[in-house]
């Protein structure tokens, strides 16, 4: 097949498997539209990475991604590891078939099949930036890319319990609800020391978002200032806050005006260090990776992606 045409990495595992069940309704609508492509399927953890990277280095560079925000990032960590070409000669569409589906909130791609697909037939891109975290877990230090939102503190043990259920077999647009009340019952906010472009400030954190994008926890809008574009970070910190001020002020966290709650602060950066504790969990793009210190470069400009119709 020529190199010119796309590849399509398709995650039948995301949502719950519900990616297994409209992949062929996926592919009839891909066959319609006349667009051709290679097809590949994940079968186990990170798969996505690998399938990229070996695919670019083949000579490919136009990618479907068929699944959720975390196949995205997969695919995406697979783009960085390759050094064939530059990561913006690629380009990356997205049929979302995930739980959450923020990534694509933020470039107006549509949930609908036959709109996304003709979406990336149209193929208008849009330049995102893209973070860098380097991590601690299993007593080593690892890297991520991601191009949406870094969570850490409560946000990330709500994903690391929502991925567990998943990894069960459980699915559904409450699930993600129902585990930020389960996991507020246990939860105690952390001490660490937060160093922003330089500057470090001492906080007892509840919870913290590095965002890129806007949308995280299937339509929370933690960092509504989040340009996707603009080479920062927009940082959205929870200092220590009650259980109850939480759940009475959970409306904010949906329509963006939580930012402008006493308990929280709120940033914008290049980079973002947070020392001095290693019970802070970590999730990029709805992954649970490892925990503190950690460390977030910015890379401006970095990913091209399909997008939906943007607003001025």
């Amino acid at each position: 097949m020529s190199k010119s045409n796309w590849i399509a990495i398709v995650n039948m595992a995301a949502g719950g498997g519900k990616t297994k069940k409209d992949w062929p309704l996926i592919a009839q609508i891909l066959q319609r539209e006349g667009i051709r492509y290679e097809l590949y399927f994940t079968d186990r953890r990170l798969h996505a990475s690998v399938i990229a990277r070996n695919k670019i280095k083949e000579g490919y560079s136009k990618i479907i991604v068929v699944g959720g925000d975390g196949t995205m990032n997969e695919v995406i960590n697979g783009v960085f590891a390759q050094k064939r070409i530059l990561t913006t000669e690629v380009m990356l569409g997205m049929i979302s078939v995930g739980t959450g589906n923020d990534w694509a909130k933020t470039f107006n791609i549509p949930s609908d099949y036959e709109s996304a697909v003709r979406t990336i037939k149209e193929q208008k891109t849009f330049i995102q930036d893209a973070g860098l975290v380097n991590y601690r877990q299993n007593g080593k230090e690892w890297k991520r890319y991601f191009i949406n939102i870094a969570g850490m503190g409560f946000g990330a043990k709500v994903v690391e319990r929502t991925n567990r259920m998943k990894e069960k077999g459980k699915s559904g647009p409450m699930l993600y609800f129902y585990n930020i009340f389960y996991s507020l019952i246990r939860y105690r906010s952390k001490k660490a020391v937060i160093e922003i472009d330089g500057t470090s400030y001492d906080r007892k954190i509840f919870s913290l978002n590095v965002g890129i994008g806007k949308y995280n926890g299937g339509g929370m809008i933690q960092v509504p200032h989040a340009i996707a574009d603009d080479g920062l970070y927009s940082i959205t910190l929870i200092k220590k806050i009650g259980k109850l001020n939480v759940i009475a002020n959970m409306k904010k966290l949906y329509n963006g005006n939580i930012v402008n709650h006493s308990k929280v602060e709120t940033n914008m950066a290049k980079s973002v260090q947070i020392d001095g504790s290693s019970l802070l969990k970590l999730e990029t793009d709805g992954e649970s990776l490892g925990h503190g210190p950690v460390r977030f470069e910015i890379i401006p400009r970095s990913v091209r992606v399909v997008s939906g119709e943007m607003s001025a």
